[in-house]
Order: structure tokens, then sequence, then C-alpha cells
């Protein structure tokens, strides 16, 4: 088992430095050192027991053989790689590997009619008492290794007929906002609730590669296939990833080169002043993209499968191209020009919003900001630019609209963005399982139901020529002993995975595998009371959280004091970052019609114009992010809005209560350590949770004058 880093490094602001339970990670590790999540030694049992055979050549078949290898080693099982071998129960093989056993054999000529697996496909069967994983390229032995390991006993079983895997996404990427030199406010990671960084400290590199090593090997199993390794804002020292700290880049992506994670650097567009000494950073000048053009050339020198660029530009004090009278397709096609001759491609994030707005201005509205500077700009990026796009119009609220952006573009390649770090959904001390809000996402249909949808947009199969951008997401891992602080947080790293893979996934069914991967047969007391009690406390808990907070899709009623923790009704209320409710005595809610609002429903094409511009037709759960409303004002649901405030609030602090409870009744069940982390994080969400009633219940009691029909108490 990897032993943990030293120490975490300094503590971020936010949740750690704001909770009286707060606990040091190191304190309730794991006994004897980093957790394994959903890869423990047991979860190989199954495939550690039996006669395996590999078959194949390259790095990332030697990684099958290895992970076979020692899994037999640990179980009692025989790996081979010589087809020679009498008796086989698993073959994993490329299928122009030479001799097979003749069951693999007969399957493989079967199935060879159906053309090609892909660079990251495999066929799983099973017949004549053999199971079969081939491939055509050794990443998709790689993904269908892992495919067994989920599958457990169950792969062994029976017949199963021959099916084909493969991604529907083909980029599932992690962006990960890990500074190189602790950040004054935002510490070692950015938005990070786990510790510090798996790769850098204190200024460093880590030069202890083992804990980025099993980070990769975690990531191959859930589908993920390229992460940035730093802060999409980047400052002075993490600039210099580019140049002469490129070696510290290159022995990350030799780290994780064995699992087929490919790394991505984000850079800043004024990289040509602030590295090359050049008087300008101009898209258009000559000298700038000269630069580049070289920079990029020595970065694949030392990394040949180097990824490519993240850009956050012209956002939030970032330097980009509207410096020099310049548009995002100017700075965004600079980028791709440099790294088109190597098959790199530039992710050119679309979170470009006014950060100094004026509170008083109703006409300005930032939820409208990323399609009026990108929508017109469709059909002018290069073919290897993608717009990495957020998965809603203002910065990852747990309930948002999907972005208008996702359907204005069918020219672009387009990624969408989603945050698994919980910046807004309880930053890691909070159980919210997010796979179902981020299925909703992916199943939503940007241009009406039975059309395209968004994961198809990701996928390159919406209604435009562009190719797929991917799926992106902002990671919560730091070197906390449990990975991302939470225990249960592991359960929306997975996901992302296995979401990216294949968006149909059923969010249950995901858990499900998260549960027997990270909670195997044998390693706890009772299985079916730990998966009861799992479902019970993470299924809806996205939902829950949801009703603690902020109400009706308003969203960012937290405190402003750099972490985003806790309530703070009108902590943005008069700031210039442009997140307003506009609570007054008579009503609350945005205003963003076409008839008399900001005219961002207009953003939308047809039915959705239609349907979020109606009062009557706009989903309860985002009328406040489309609508100013009077609090008498009645829900599709029944409700009045105040009514609803008030009911959610006690729903939600009585779910926790029960998911705490049920959680309890887990000791001496599971790992003592998981235990004792998960009902402090418990603990803390039961008190926050509670604040958050009181918080909000009192305001709207307070602002409205209508009391609650239940006379509870409010404050």
């Amino acid at each position: 088992m990897i032993r943990p880093h030293g120490t975490t490094g300094p503590a971020t602001t936010g949740p750690a430095n704001t909770s009286p339970t707060a606990t040091d990670a190191a304190t309730t590790g794991p006994a004897g050192g980093v957790h394994a999540a959903w890869l423990p030694p047991e979860a190989f049992g199954p495939l550690g027991s039996r006669r395996v055979l590999v078959r194949g050549d390259g790095g990332l078949v030697d990684t099958v053989f290895d992970e076979v290898e020692q899994a037999c080693a640990r179980h009692g099982g025989r790996a081979a790689r010589s087809a020679g071998d009498p008796g086989v129960d698993l073959v994993l093989a490329l299928r122009d590997a030479g001799p097979l056993p003749a069951p693999v054999a007969r399957v493989a000529r079967s199935a060879g009619a159906g053309g090609s697996l892909g660079a990251e496909g495999y066929l799983l069967a099973r017949a004549e008492g053999v199971t079969m994983v081939l491939a055509d390229a050794p990443a998709g032995l790689l993904y269908g290794l892992f495919h067994v390991v989920r599958l457990g006993a169950a792969a062994f079983d029976g017949d199963r007929p021959a099916r084909r895997h493969a991604p529907a996404v083909s980029l599932r990427m992690l962006d990960h906002w890990d500074n190189v030199d602790v950040h004054p406010v935002m510490g070692q990671v950015e938005r990070g609730y786990a510790g510090g960084s798996i790769f850098w400290h204190a200024g460093a590199a880590r030069r202890d590669l083992d804990r980025v090593r099993a980070y990769g090997r975690l990531l191959a199993a859930c589908g993920v296939n390229a992460i940035s390794v730093n802060n999409v804002n980047v400052h002075a020292t993490e600039a210099r990833l580019l140049t002469d700290r490129l070696g510290d880049v290159a022995e990350l992506a030799d780290a994780l080169r064995p699992y087929g994670i490919r790394v991505h650097l984000s850079v800043t567009f004024a990289a040509p002043v602030v590295l090359g000494g050049l008087p300008t950073a101009d898209p258009l000048d000559a000298t700038v993209r000269a630069w580049w053009a070289a920079a990029t050339r020595q970065v694949y020198e030392r990394i040949p499968d180097f990824g490519g660029y993240v850009v956050k530009a012209d956002s939030e004090g970032q330097p980009g191209p509207f410096t020099y009278g310049r548009d995002h397709a100017d700075g965004a096609n600079l980028l791709a020009e440099a790294l088109a001759p190597f098959g790199g491609v530039v992710h050119w994030r679309a979170f470009v919003y006014n950060h100094r707005q004026d509170w008083r201005d109703r006409s300005t509205d930032r939820a409208r900001a990323a399609y009026d500077h990108f929508a017109p700009l469709d059909g002018r990026f290069r073919d290897n630019v993608v717009v990495q796009v957020k998965f809603g119009p203002i910065d990852f609220q747990p309930r948002e609209p999907v972005s208008p952006v996702l359907a204005a573009m069918p020219a672009t390649r387009l990624a969408v963005e989603f945050q698994v770090t919980q910046e807004y959904t309880g930053q890691q001390r909070h159980v919210c399982y997010l796979a179902p809000c981020w299925s909703e996402v992916l199943a939503f249909a940007p241009w009406g139901p039975g059309g395209p949808t968004v994961a198809d947009v990701a996928a390159g199969a919406g209604p435009g020529p562009a190719a797929g951008g991917g799926l992106v997401a902002v990671a919560n891992v730091g070197d906390d002993p449990f990975w991302t602080g939470h225990p249960l947080a592991q359960a929306n790293l997975y996901a992302f995975g296995r979401l990216a893979w294949d968006p149909r996934l059923d969010p249950r069914a995901v858990l499900d595998e998260w549960i027997d991967l990270t909670f195997p047969a044998g390693t706890t007391g009772d299985p079916t009371l730990v998966r009861r009690t799992l479902h019970a406390v993470m299924d809806d808990s996205w939902r829950t959280y949801e009703r603690y907070t902020a109400p009706l899709g308003v969203g960012f009623m937290v405190s402003p004091a750099n972490h985003h923790y806790g309530p703070d009704v009108d902590g943005y209320e008069y700031s210039r970052w442009g997140t307003y409710h506009f609570a007054d005595r008579e009503g609350v809610g945005v205003d963003r019609t076409r008839a008399t609002g900001t005219g961002f429903t207009g953003q939308y094409p047809k039915p959705w114009s239609r349907v979020y511009e109606s009062l009557r037709d706009c989903p309860d759960e985002l009328l406040l992010f489309f609508h100013h409303v009077p609090y008498g004002h009645v829900l599709q649901s029944g409700s009045t809005v105040i009514q609803h405030i008030y009911d959610t609030h006690f729903a939600g602090v009585q779910q926790v209560a029960e998911m705490r409870q049920r959680w309890r009744r887990l000791a001496g069940v599971i790992d003592p350590a998981v235990h004792a982390r998960v009902t402090e994080r418990l603990d803390e969400q039961l008190r926050c949770a509670i604040e958050w009633r009181d918080q909000i219940n009192t305001y709207f009691f307070r602002k409205s004058g209508v009391p609650d029909v239940r006379g509870r108490r409010i404050h």
C-alpha cells in the first residue's frame, strides 16, 4: 500500500478553517497508508484466483500484465504471456497478437466482421469456460481489464455473448486547479478540499511519484484518459512549467503514461511576454506566433504524447486577446496553430464575463456572457480548438439551466465542463453525490425533446459538423489519505469517469459499481447493510443539499469570504460578481425574460426559449433563475414560493439527520477509519444544514412577513 506523503501542506482557506469540528486529515487516515479507493486488492480476487493469459505488445499491454501478475500473486492464480500454457480461464489479448486459445480464436473470427474496435474499444465475451477481452489497441485492453474487475465473480459465470464496448466520448479529462507555489489566498490547491496537491508542494514538484502512479491507475479504472496538471489561473511560477520547468511536467507524464493518461498544461496567454521577453502577446503578431511554435515544439520534444493547452483568457483578471483588440477565436487559433503539427488541442474556456459589474445595473446579466462572447464566433475556430463550456451559465451551482452555448455553436468543438470538486455543493464536508445532476445535464436535449442531447454535443453527434470536444471536470483529489477528504466524495470522481465513458449509465448503477469495488465482499461485516445504507445516504443527497441551501435555482447565497462555504444570503447581493437574487419585500428572483428582463431566455432555441420565458411553464426548480415572482406565487407543485422555501429547508435538515443516523449503524461493519471520517463529516453537515435552514428561513420570513403555515420555529 502506498504510504502518505509527509504533510498535507498549508491549509487552504475554506471549510477546514470555518468549522469547529474540523479535523486534520492526517489524524483520521486509514491505517498503514493511503486509502485504496475503488481498487483495493480484494476487488481483484475473482480475477487473481484464475489462470490468465495476456497477449500483445506495447506499454499498456505491459501494464495489463503487471496488474494481472500482481493479482495472481496475491490470490493464487497464474499469469502467463505464452499461448502455449495449458488451461486458461481468462484471456486478455490484442486481436492481432498471434496464436490464441481455440475458443478465443473462434470468437475473434466471428467478431471480426464487425470492423474495428477503435483505439479504446474492446470486446468482452465468455464461451467454453473462457472469459475473454479482445482489443485492437492496447488502451482497449486496459479498459477491458478494469471491466472484468468491475464484474468480479460474475465475469466467470455461464456464457456471455460477445459485446463491443467503446467510450461515447473520446476525451474524458480532469482539470486540476493545483498551484506549484502556495497561493496566499487559495493555498496549494484552488477550490481544493482534500489537502495539498499530489503533484506539487511548496513551490516544487513532488519527487516521490508513487501517489501519482496510483492516481493514474484509479483514473484508468473509471475511464478518464487525460488531465491538466495545474491551475487555470496561471501564476508566475506555474507559467514556467511551459519552459524551464517543463521537466517537472515530463516526470508527471512519465508516471501517468502506463495507465493511458495524457498530460495537458494550463498556460498563460501572456507567455510570450512573461516568459519570452517579447513586447506583445498579440495573436496576429508574427513574432508571437513564432514564439508559440518554438515553445510548443520543445514541449513535444520532451513529451511526445503531450495532450495540449488549457487556457483561461480575458476572465477574472487573466490576460487574453482583448488587450490587443482581438477576439477569442484569434487567441485560440494562435495556440491551435502551434499545436496542430503534433496532434495537440487547445481547450479554450468559455468562462468569460464582466466580473466588475455594478449591482445597480439590472441590464447586465452574467448568465448572458458566455453566449454573447462565443456564439458569434461559431465556425471561426480551428479544428483542434475545443471551446470548454461550463454546464450551466453561471458557476457550478447546485441547480442551473443547461448553458445555451451548447446549442449555439454547431460548427465548433465543444467540451462540457463539470465540477467534481464540491465548491458550491458542500466542499467535501457534505455528502452530495453529483452523478444524478450530471446525468440530467447529459440527457438534456438543447433543441427540444427527442433531439440530440448534451452528451451528443460532447461526443460530436450533435446537429452540426464539428467533432466532439469531450467531457471535462475540475478534479477533487488532494494528498489527503482518503484522496477526496470525504471518503464518500470518491464516488463523484468515479462517477464522472464512468458517465464520461457512457453517459447513459444509471447513477444508481454507477454507485453500485463504486460500492462493490470500494467495499468488496469479505471486507465488511454485512455487505447488504452497507449497500442499503450507502444508497439511502447518497442516492438523493444532491437534492437534499439543494433543499437546505438556495431555493428554486436562485443560487449563490454563500459566504463570499474566498471560500464559498456556508450561508450568507446577501453576501454577493451588492458585489461586483454579478450573482444576485434581488429579494425585496414583495418577491425574489432574477427577471431574465425577453419581455421585461435581461433577455437571457432568448439565447435558447425553441422550445426552451418559450418554456423559460413562460411563468406558467418554467420548471419549479429553475423558477427564480428566470423570473422575479411574489412570495405568494403558486408553483406547479401547488405550494407557494415562500412555503416551498420553508418546507424544503426544514425537510433538508431532517434528511441530513436521517443520513447521519443511518451511517451510525455501520459502526463495526466497515473500516473504522472510513467510518470515523464520514461520521465527523456528517456531524458538520448537520450543523451547517441547520445554519442554512435558520438563516434562509429567517431572512425570507423577515422580508416577506409571511409565517410558516405549519407553525414551525423561525427566528
